[in-house]
């Protein structure tokens, strides 16, 4: 009995700390664009899966190496940051697994500044 109530507790754990975050796609575009967050800097241009316009990522992908020239799919794991910084994002992005990667000119770019 009391092996399976230790054994219990131990799953429960487990499961309590053990946040399996969500999955989302993401295309990157084959350029960066021109950002600013604290100070000016370069940020990956992405697309969320159904979306269609390209938007400014601040943040950055563990585990991803990005190469201009290229548009990626990629499956990402979003974590959430207990306690970020002021100037740091709430959200951790994984490379779960890279989809494709085309030697292409990505459209519709927005603008540079």
């Amino acid at each position: 009995m009391y092996r399976s109530i230790l054994l219990l507790l131990s799953m429960t754990l487990v499961f309590c700390f053990c946040s399996p975050g969500k999955t989302e796609k993401l295309t990157v575009a084959s350029e960066q664009g021109n950002c600013v967050g604290v100070t000016p800097m370069k940020c990956l241009l992405i697309k969320k899966e159904g979306k269609t316009e390209w938007e400014f990522f601040y943040n950055k992908i563990e585990g991803f190496d990005y190469e201009p020239g290229y548009e990626y799919i990629l499956e990402v794991k979003v974590e959430n940051v207990e306690n970020p910084a002021a100037d740091q994002s709430s959200l951790k992005y994984i490379l779960v697994k890279e989809i494709s990667k085309e030697q292409k000119v990505s459209e519709n770019l927005p603008p540079t500044k």
